[in-house]
Parts: C-alpha cells; sequence; structure tokens
C-alpha cells in the first residue's frame, strides 16, 4: 500500500515576474504525489500563485492546478505584449522602462513628485481586470482542498490583515500587491491596503495556529545577502528594495528560532506553541542575476525560463531532502541571523 503523501506548508514571496520561479517551484510539488499542500501564504506574486493553484484544484486536481497556473502566466504575458487590457500606456510604459538599466532611476525620482492620485485620478487599474480575467475567484472561495493566506498591510495602522481563501476576491490579491508610488491604496471595508511585503512577504505566523503540518517550506525570490556594496543610485535603490521587503521574513525567522530553543529547553510545554521545521527553496541566488528590473518584465519567453529554472531548483530540494519533512528542519534560521543569542 502506498505511503500517505506528506503534509506542507508553502509560504511564497512577492517578486512581480519573479513570481514564475515559484511558478516552476509549484509545477514541481504538484506533480509529486508524494507531497500534499496543506496550506499556502503568499503575498502578492505569491499570492497570484495561491489563488491559481486553489481554482485548479477544484476544476481537476493536482494537473487542473499546474494547467491553471500556465494559463495564468501565459495569460499575463499575453494581454500584456498583444494589445490586450494591460497594453493601456501606463502599463506598456511600465513594461517599457522595466527592461532598462537607467530609467527606473528617472522614473522612482518622477513617482515621489507626483502620486498615483495625480497621474491616474480614475485609479484605472487593467491589473485588476486582468485577474478577474485568468482566475475564477468564487471557485478560488469554494475550494476546500487547500487553505490560503494572503498578506496586505494597513495602511492607517501599520498592521498585517491577512486574507483567507473563503474570503478572496482580485481586490485582495491586488491589495496584497499594491506598490504604493505605482497605485491608489486599495480599500476594502472601509480599510486601505498597500503591499504585504512590507509586513509579511510571506507571512509565516498562520501556519502556527490554523495549519496541522508543522512543515514550513519558505519559496524565497528575494536574496537576503548579496555581496559587495552597491554605489550607484540603481542599485542602492534595488537593495534597499531587497532589504525591506525581506525585513519581515528575517523577523519571523527570529520568532521561529526564538520559540524553537524555548521547546527544546522544555519551557513551553502545556502551552499552544509547536516546533515548526523550516525549509527554503532558495531562488535568490538564481534570480540575483537578472537584476531587480526584470521583475517588471511581461515577455512569456523569460516567464518560461524562470518557470524551468523554478522547477529544477524545486526538484533538486525535493530529492535532497524528502526524507527530513516531518523530522527536522533543514533550514538552520539562527545561522542566517548570525546570532546564536536569538532570544535578544
Amino acid at each position: 500500500m502506498a505511503a500517505k503523501p506528506k503534509r506542507i506548508n508553502l509560504a511564497l514571496q512577492g517578486g512581480g515576474a519573479h513570481g514564475a520561479f515559484t511558478w516552476g517551484v509549484l509545477d514541481a510539488v504538484l506533480e509529486d504525489a508524494r507531497l500534499e499542500i496543506e496550506a499556502i501564504s503568499g503575498t502578492s506574486a505569491g499570492a497570484m500563485n495561491a489563488a491559481a493553484v486553489a481554482e485548479g484544484l477544484v476544476n481537476d486536481g493536482r494537473q487542473g492546478a499546474r494547467a491553471c497556473l500556465r494559463r495564468f502566466w501565459t495569460g499575463v504575458a499575453d494581454s500584456t505584449m498583444s494589445g490586450g487590457r494591460l497594453a493601456d500606456p501606463l502599463v506598456t510604459f511600465l513594461r517599457t522602462w522595466g527592461m532598462k538599466d537607467w530609467r527606473p532611476l528617472w522614473t522612482d525620482a518622477w513617482s515621489r513628485l507626483m502620486s498615483p492620485y495625480d497621474l491616474n485620478p480614475m485609479n484605472l487599474n487593467p491589473l485588476r481586470d486582468l485577474l478577474n480575467s485568468l482566475i475564477d475567484f468564487e471557485q478560488v472561495q469554494t475550494c476546500d482542498k487547500i487553505q490560503i493566506f494572503v498578506a496586505a498591510t494597513n495602511v492607517e495602522s501599520g498592521r498585517t490583515r491577512i486574507f483567507k481563501r473563503s474570503e478572496l476576491t482580485a481586490d485582495h490579491v491586488m491589495a496584497s500587491a499594491c506598490l504604493p508610488f505605482l497605485f491608489h491604496a486599495v480599500e476594502i471595508d472601509g480599510q486601505a491596503y498597500w503591499d504585504g511585503g512590507f509586513v509579511g512577504n510571506p507571512p509565516l505566523f498562520p501556519f502556527f495556529y490554523e495549519s496541522e503540518s508543522r512543515d514550513v517550506i519558505v519559496v524565497q525570490i528575494n536574496p537576503i545577502e548579496r555581496p559587495g556594496i552597491p554605489k550607484s543610485a540603481p542599485e542602492i535603490m534595488d537593495r534597499v528594495r531587497e532589504v525591506t521587503f525581506n525585513a519581515s521574513l528575517m523577523r519571523e525567522f527570529r520568532n521561529i528560532a526564538f520559540v524553537t530553543r524555548l521547546i527544546d529547553e522544555g519551557r513551553l510545554e502545556g502551552t499552544r506553541h509547536k516546533k515548526i521545521l523550516t525549509h527554503r527553496i532558495d531562488g535568490g541566488a538564481v534570480l540575483m542575476a537578472y537584476g531587480s528590473s526584470s521583475r517588471m518584465s511581461a515577455d512569456v519567453a523569460f516567464f518560461e525560463e524562470l518557470f524551468g529554472k523554478g522547477r529544477a531548483a524545486a526538484e533538486a530540494w525535493i530529492a535532497e531532502n524528502f526524507d527530513a519533512l516531518g523530522h527536522h528542519a533543514t533550514l538552520d534560521v539562527a545561522a542566517i541571523l548570525k546570532n546564536p543569542d536569538v532570544g535578544v
């Protein structure tokens, strides 16, 4: 009799077009019948990937999820490149400057002089329309095969807001992906939200209390470390963004390491805390070679290239670490923090 699949949680970072790397990771995980995804947390592109998985699972199980992910990413490329609903002046401009090294600097300065409320007073957002055309959120809401946790940042309080699968719409996903220098804040139930990357990229804490599996696999597409000191203005801005959008993950790593140490010392017996087994499929080193500006690409060949790299990374990770799942962590969080006294 075949062994029961090992249940895992997946935490998916945001990163624009680099989320196609995560698409490849998900494709490999969904193809492997030895693994079962219990829950996914995601931010920005990670949230979009999570929603596509949920819709596909409703329609045709694992194969449906893989097909839905492919349809989503090819649909993004087709709509942007072939005159679809994304091909308005704003998005065409963003697409073209995204592949040039010098223009992000000019655009970054420009965005600080004029807000999206000045440039787009009608709050036109073709990406929302595209999401609704590519993902059936009614089916996402009814999917009982997986839990989903999507992070956004409450603009006024600065706190994390987690949206769950049963309430997800295109607006919730757009809130998770709302870069404040490019888009109006997304209003949901009278509250305004910005990109979830500021407070949870990706969020890990929902797994601690709402998931049975102790295994959390972080699919990381933003490098934590980058050798060398950035000296040009674009390099400095890119590194600031990386540090900013990894800060919440580092904070959660610190919390996990602290609680793990207390559990190992027997100081949390009788509490609701459980030992989280942390793992990572790291795309940071691979994606570092492309540069931050490639996050704005909408080229299908680029998506396919990252898909292949993500799939290869996942296959290699599974081959090396499958036996560890359910038994021990494969990511040394304390070493990442480079601070043995992680409780301080």
